[in-house]
């Protein structure tokens, strides 16, 4: 018995040795396996994808003034007798604002009178001597047919006549003459009384009692009346590279030093094409209406606004750290599935690309049957082209994307990158060769869906694309996006993208 149990012993503990070196390799496995992995998924810096609200503004400044600022002047030239009317004062149309010393022209006036009546006695003296010369005549015509008196008797008579009759014309002419003048001089003699345009407050008087003003070539500015200041306006002035964001209707904030814990409201009413260069700097004004009804603004004030040109609510974003990530290394990066996280059908990610954003556009156009099939030929014949391009590409250089860090047949096009006139002319090919693909569809759709359509197209083409990468299980994975409205910090995307994904901003260095 006592023979046995040593060797019992020794063949437990030749058992036992193995199996705790193996469960002792494994549970060290096991923990460098999740250490690898904690380590790798700690290698990048992440930020999640969120819904929220995306507020797009553009910053100018610029100056109020009234709606309609009218200048009051003088058309006639004399010493100011009075003024009416002093800054700051509500004036009516019509309304007496100042006056000039009439006397010149009720002295002008005077004369003229007396002209006329100078006038009108000479021509009763002409008319008298007319008739005189018209019965001479007639008596010398009847003593001519009666062969009494000469043939030279009688055009002498004829000639007086003339001359009588073209007398009491000029001074006919003379008279008319005369009264248009002094109807000339009652004109300015009423121009000595200044009257008020408008309804409106007076911003500016330029003049005093005893000044004299000199009508010449240009009227002498007199007063300045803004006509309502209960609706003001202003003048900002935009940056080229934002104007094309500016449309009429856009709420406008603005606030002013003079009211510093105040914001005040305002809508774009007009974008003038008058472009203003500056230090090789051009600028487009803009006008925006602004209510005043309190009157708490004034004219003159330097205001600096903000114009709302996109209030995206509950979209997808993410901060715009993940827009400028790039591999670093030569890891072979996963590409998303088709549609994955969103529900999508095949094709690529929803709304990351063009036909997934012409499908949707096309769900909404209430087509027929026969124009959906001819819809789903033609998205069917450009995915096959597509996929052979990318097999073609992945056979001629299996390893480019690996090298690129990014997804196989996948066209980036960042916001501000490469050259403008290489990207319009791009988006010009792909504009026919789409056309082309969908010639057969279009020409089954009606006039307004076909404008539909077309807008839809140019609109896909003109959008902003990028590739992010997602973080799914401590690998990088490349997820194709469409780009929305960004404020600088985050920007809206739409694509393989849901809330809560992990989207990589950056790489740790390697301990």
């Amino acid at each position: 018995m006592s023979s046995r149990q040593p060797n019992r012993k020794r063949t437990i503990s030749r058992i036992l040795v193995p199996v705790v070196v193996i469960a002792a390799l494994a549970a060290g496995g096991w923990y460098w396996l999740k250490t690898k992995d904690a380590t790798e998924a700690s290698t990048y810096r992440t930020v999640k994808v969120e819904k929220g609200d995306i507020r797009v503004a553009i910053s100018a400044t610029g100056t109020l003034s009234a709606i309609s600022t009218v200048t009051v002047g003088s058309q006639i030239s004399g010493q100011i007798t009075e003024v009416l009317a002093d800054f700051n004062d509500k004036v009516e149309k019509g309304q007496v604002i100042a006056r000039i010393d009439p006397s010149t022209y009720q002295a002008q006036i005077e004369q003229g009178s007396a002209q006329i009546a100078s006038a009108q006695a000479s021509l009763a003296q002409a008319r008298a001597t007319l008739r005189n010369a018209e019965l001479d005549f007639s008596r010398k015509s009847d003593l001519g047919n009666q062969r009494l008196v000469a043939q030279s008797d009688i055009d002498l008579a004829r000639a007086a006549l003339d001359q009588a009759r073209a007398q009491v014309n000029a001074t006919q002419a003379q008279i008319r003459q005369q009264t248009a003048s002094t109807q000339t001089t009652r004109v300015n003699l009423d121009r000595t009384v200044i009257r008020s345009p408008v309804d409106g407050v007076v911003l500016l008087r330029s003049i005093e009692p005893g000044q004299t003003v000199a009508a010449s070539m240009t009227a002498p500015e007199l007063f300045q009346i803004a006509e309502d200041l209960a609706k003001m306006k202003i003048e900002l002035a935009v940056d080229e590279s934002d104007i094309g964001q500016v449309k009429n209707g856009q709420a406008v904030s603005f606030t002013a030093d003079a009211f510093p814990d105040r914001q005040f409201r305002g809508v774009v009413d007009q974008v003038r094409l008058s472009a203003t260069t500056t230090n090789n700097v051009v600028t487009y004004p803009v006008v925006v209406s602004v209510d005043n009804s309190d009157g708490t603004l004034l004219p003159g004030l330097t205001v600096n606004a903000e114009i709302e040109v996109s209030n995206r609510k509950g979209v997808l974003k993410v901060s715009n750290a993940a827009m400028r990530y790039k591999p670093l290394d030569s890891e072979t990066v996963a590409v998303a599935a088709p549609g994955a996280g969103t529900g999508a059908g095949a094709g690529g990610a929803r709304g990351g690309g063009m036909l997934e954003d012409l499908a949707q556009v096309a769900s909404g156009m209430k087509l027929s049957t026969e124009q959906q099939a001819a819809f789903d030929a033609a998205i069917a014949a450009v995915r096959e082209r597509q996929q052979a391009m990318r097999e073609r590409a992945a056979s001629a250089a299996p390893n480019s994307a690996a090298r690129s860090g990014g997804p196989p047949a996948v066209m980036v096009v960042r916001a501000g990158s490469g050259d403008a006139n290489l990207q319009a002319q791009m988006r010009q090919r792909m504009m026919d060769r789409f056309q082309q693909d969908f010639a057969d569809f279009t020409a089954l759709l009606s006039d307004e869906q076909r404008g539909q359509w077309n807008r839809a197209l140019a609109s896909s083409l003109g959008a902003t694309r990028t590739t992010l990468y997602r973080l799914v299980n401590g690998k990088r994975e490349a997820v194709p996006v469409r780009v929305g409205a960004s404020d600088g910090t985050s920007s809206e995307v739409s694509g393989g993208l849901k809330e809560g994904d992990e989207v990589i901003t950056g790489e740790r260095a390697v301990k």
